[in-house]
């Protein structure tokens, strides 16, 4: 059998199997969380011959439909991880981008047109679907579970996992556990204390969903900014190739929880719906009242000195959260997780020196991706009458001889090719 005419399930297969043979004493991981981050770690845990069990406190598999990038560093992992044939780029060399105003006049821009080796444009859900077609059919897979209680020693991880369906608990034994679960980690809470100490507001709601259909008077391949910096406001249509766009809606606040006391779409009305909306506007304002998937947050970082605590370690949003601002939430899930796989396979008998070489190669990367959030903030939806000038000029100057340069090396700054390889073996 040639190998180079294999699959890449085919050829995961035959490196999962020699990876077997060589570990004797199978190693076991607790993966808290089934999004990308998640069942990447499993994936690249699998593919090294551990044995990943995966809990997930939803009922069953989630799917967020809204707009994401693909950088450098995300694509090489995705590839390694066998993610590559289910990750499609639904980029349009035909869209065109306008700022739009509630009275339905727009003006064409540019966004981001021009960087080579630029990003590919998709869906969250298509990511974590190609994500879900790439796990091992021998990875266990339990809903409906979360962790309680959390203790380890130099030999183990003992994980309590309630079951809230059957409201059962069960205390099992890991070598490892990843905490994967989001923002609001219940793995750090358990082991590295309360979220006010780690949890670093921007300041602002963000909101996002899959839209049903395209909007009125908008190909659907185009993508629309309407922005309002006075009021600290901005809704963003996400044109695609071949399939509906996405919408994002972001907002400043003084007060985050008081966002949360009204269902998602009466907020976004109140916030956006104050004076005559025009028709784009007026048309996602009425999607967001029938839409089932949406996420609505508040735009929050995670900082943390250290990332891991004896065998207990956290991944993605309940590592490093950078924000929808940054646009390398997924890149940086999918290279993270690609690289812990990668160190744990160097220092097989060492966990702690995997642990930190891990860290050392990724926080830089991952550090850079977070100080980008507020100029990217700032971009998406500025605030004031300054901020509004600087991004005309962001994306006004792209179109520059000399100045668009510089514009572009913004934009690739810790994106594209400098990190494109940053989890290789």
């Amino acid at each position: 059998m040639r190998y180079d005419l294999l699959t890449d399930r085919e050829k995961w297969s035959v490196i999962s199997y020699i990876e077997d043979m060589n570990n004797e004493n199978n190693r076991r991981a607790l993966i808290v969380g089934m999004g990308i981050s998640g069942m990447a770690t499993a994936i690249r845990l699998r593919q090294i011959g551990w044995e990943p069990v995966i809990v997930e406190r939803a009922p069953q598999r989630r799917k967020g439909g809204y707009f994401v990038l693909l950088w450098g560093a995300g694509r090489a992992s995705a590839e390694r991880l066998g993610l590559g044939p289910g990750v499609a780029d639904h980029t349009s060399p035909d869209t065109v981008h306008y700022e739009v105003d509630r009275h339905g006049n727009r003006t064409s821009m540019a966004i981001l047109g021009n960087l080579p080796d630029g990003p590919r444009m998709m869906r969250r859900g298509e990511v974590e679907d190609a994500a879900f077609a790439a796990l091992p059919g021998d990875v266990e897979i339990r809903f409906s579970t979360v962790p309680t209680k959390i203790e380890q020693d130099g030999d183990g991880v003992d994980v309590t996992l309630h079951d809230t369906v059957n409201d059962e608990t069960v205390t099992e034994r890991f070598d490892l556990v990843v905490g994967a679960d989001g923002l609001r980690s219940t793995v750090r809470r358990l082991v590295f204390g309360p979220h006010e100490r780690y949890m670093r507001p921007m300041g602002g709601i963000t909101c996002a969903f899959q839209l049903s259909r395209p909007l009125p008077g908008l190909a659907q391949e185009d993508t629309a900014v309407q922005l309002d910096p006075d009021r600290g406001r901005a809704m963003w249509v996400f044109g695609f190739r071949d399939i509906i766009p996405t919408v994002m809606l972001t907002y400043r606040t003084d007060d985050i929880d008081a966002e949360f006391r009204l269902p998602p779409a009466e907020r976004l009305r109140q916030v956006f719906g104050d004076r005559p909306t025009g028709k784009l506007l007026g048309a996602v304002l009425d999607e967001a009242d029938t839409v089932e998937d949406i996420l609505f947050d508040s735009a929050e970082q995670v900082r943390m000195d250290s990332w891991h605590r004896g065998r207990v370690v956290l991944m993605g949003d309940s590592a490093w959260c950078v924000t929808l601002y940054a646009g390398m939430g997924v890149s940086a899930g999918l290279a993270g997780s690609d690289l812990l796989g990668t160190m744990l396979r160097r220092y097989p008998d060492d966990l702690e020196t995997a642990m930190t070489e891990w860290e050392r190669r990724l926080r830089p990367v991952v550090t850079e991706w977070q100080e980008s959030a507020e100029p990217m903030r700032q971009w998406f939806n500025p605030l004031g009458r300054r901020e509004a000038l600087i991004r005309r000029f962001w994306t006004r100057g792209e179109e520059w001889p000399v100045i668009g340069h510089y514009v572009r090396q913004f934009f690739m700054r810790g994106r594209i090719a400098k990190n494109a390889d940053i989890a290789a073996a």
